[in-house]
């Protein structure tokens, strides 16, 4: 019989999972050593940075990713990544290396309580009671996390587990999408056909519903969905991934992340059709009604947990593109007049220092048309929607977690995932200290990245949340004296910091060719240190 570690190496061929993630330590060195040819090991320097990658090599792949951690302080230096992935619903299976099984009894160094630890942010998190087990639990990991809701899956394996023998693994054939109810679809299209004045809320479960290999899916089907109802669309407050081309005339903006002006900006519409998204996602609390008056609410999620903690209307559980193709097979054309579309921002002018808007508008301009953006802006995002618009459900990523720290490894393994592809990082000044270490991962594998910093020399949005609550001498806001060149330099990354409006295009542009070329480069944009407001 194979040994554990030549069982799982086929398995993973199998699933396509050949690139693993990790930064490896003594307990994991007997699963990697002799490394075939047809495996690629992206090192990360950082655990959080590894998980990282692996999400956004994911999302863009459409495949779960496989990633190796480091017992339990590498799996505790991943877990704030882990709650990232988690909240994105992103597919991962996460292993980390246990104690050799015959003296952990000992309580050994590295021997870690790692399932526990892994706990509440994965789907499932086990430890196979024998070591034959493993391929098989892997493969367990791998439909579990690929099943909706997505989510990481944890595994922990002892070091000695890999040398044991295994019977081969038969790879099962899993088919992850659920069929709305019938019934539910007949009664929320009654629901939208009766409304004199629909709209349409999405979030990032549009994007994660591919749907069979050649259609539109989830984005398509809600595209076909509107236009039918000549709906207006608005998107989720933060999402990790876009849900409606955002240049298309139907597309009217991002909802508030607060009760109060959000049900104010739904008042107009006696019918809201939520799709791929909660009702509804909050951050500050201003106290409101979820929606106000008679306006009815209909959800569709692939996530069963959104609709039982949904507070109002009707939800329907299934894959969205099948759900909306549902829908639009039972409701009439409209014939109602559709939304004026949005205005499209004028070009900011240049200042010193240069407005984040400025920053923004030039971004836009320079990247392609198929960029995808990682975004972990913060307080610019606001700006950044105004200007950049996503218009597939690849070209976005950021998270739903809240935390800092993905975008900059998440952009990495998604230029890893579509090299053919500009990828953009667009992040704050702050945000971008929390896995730095990518910039080594990306300039030691040829990764060329785009990485622009918005750089107010501070916690932006922090200082607008202060401002909401009406605080005064909070510390800890300013960041000063750092020089993002120098230490993207240090990490083998070449970079410019630019300051005048004036050299702001031709840095970028110098970027963008620098990563066509397999060479990442880093724009430290210096704007103004206006704080913004929240809402």
């Amino acid at each position: 019989m194979p040994t554990v570690r030549d069982a799982t190496l086929d398995l993973l061929r199998e699933l396509g999972m050949t690139t693993v993630f990790g930064n490896p330590g003594s307990t994991e060195l007997p699963m990697l050593r002799d490394w075939p040819p047809d495996f690629r090991y992206i090192l990360a320097l950082h655990e959080a940075a590894a998980l990282g990658m692996a999400e956004g090599y994911a999302r863009q792949t459409g495949n779960a990713a496989f990633v190796n951690l480091h017992t339990a302080p590498g799996l505790g230096n991943a877990m704030g990544q882990m709650v990232t992935a988690w909240h994105n619903r992103t597919p991962l299976v996460v292993t980390a290396g246990q104690q050799h099984r015959d003296h952990i009894a000992r309580e050994p160094m590295l021997k870690g309580e790692l399932t526990e630890l892994a706990k509440p942010y994965v789907k499932r998190s086990h430890e196979p009671r024998r070591a034959g087990d493993v391929p098989h639990e892997i493969l367990r990991a791998y439909h579990t996390a690929m099943t909706a809701p997505q989510g990481p899956v944890f595994l922990s394996i002892p070091m000695d587990d890999w040398d044991a023998q295994a019977e081969p693994v038969e790879v099962t054939s899993v088919s992850y999408r659920r069929a709305p109810d019938p019934d539910g679809l007949a009664a929320a299209s009654e629901v939208l056909a009766a409304a004199q004045n629909p709209a349409i809320v999405v979030g990032p479960g549009v994007a994660r519903s591919v749907g069979p290999k050649g259609s539109a899916g989830g984005f398509g089907s809600v595209v076909a969905l509107a236009e039918k109802l000549r709906a207006p669309v608005f998107q989720e407050g933060v999402v990790a991934l876009s849900g409606f081309p955002q240049r298309h005339p139907l597309f009217q903006g991002f909802l508030p992340l607060a009760q109060k002006p959000l049900a104010a900006k739904l008042a107009p519409y006696d019918a809201v059709l939520v799709v791929g998204t909660r009702v509804f996602s909050y951050y500050p609390y201003v106290p409101g009604p979820v929606v106000e008056g008679e306006t009815s609410v209909v959800l569709i999620t692939d996530d069963p947990e959104e609709a039982a903690f949904s507070p109002t209307g009707r939800s329907i559980i299934g894959d969205v593109e099948l759900s909306c193709g549902g829908l639009l097979g039972l409701l009439p054309e409209s014939d109602r007049t559709p939304p004026v579309p949005v205005k499209t921002p004028g070009k900011p002018e240049p200042s010193d220092p240069m407005s984040v808007a400025f920053v923004m508008d030039a971004v836009s301009r320079t990247l392609p048309e198929d960029a995808v953006v990682a975004d972990e802006s913060t307080s610019s995002k606001g700006m950044l929607h105004r200007f950049v618009k996503p218009d597939s459900p690849d070209a976005y990523l950021s998270s739903e977690a809240g935390g800092l720290g993905f975008c900059l490894p998440a952009s990495v393994g998604a230029k890893l995932a579509m090299p053919d592809r500009t990828v953009a990082c667009i992040i704050g000044d702050g945000s971008s200290m929390y896995s730095i270490q990518a910039l080594w991962t990306a300039a030691s594998y040829g990764v060329g990245v785009v990485f622009v910093i918005i750089n107010n020399r501070g916690y932006s949005i922090l200082k607008s949340f202060r401002d909401v609550l009406g605080l005064e001498g909070v510390p800890g806001l300013d960041v000063p004296g750092l020089d993002h060149v120098q230490i993207a330099r240090g990490f083998g990354v070449e970079g410019e910091a630019v300051r005048s409006p004036g050299d702001l295009e031709a840095a970028l542009v110098r970027a963008v060719e620098s990563g066509r070329n397999g060479r990442p480069y880093l724009v430290n944009a210096v704007v103004s240190g206006d704080v913004p407001p929240l809402l």
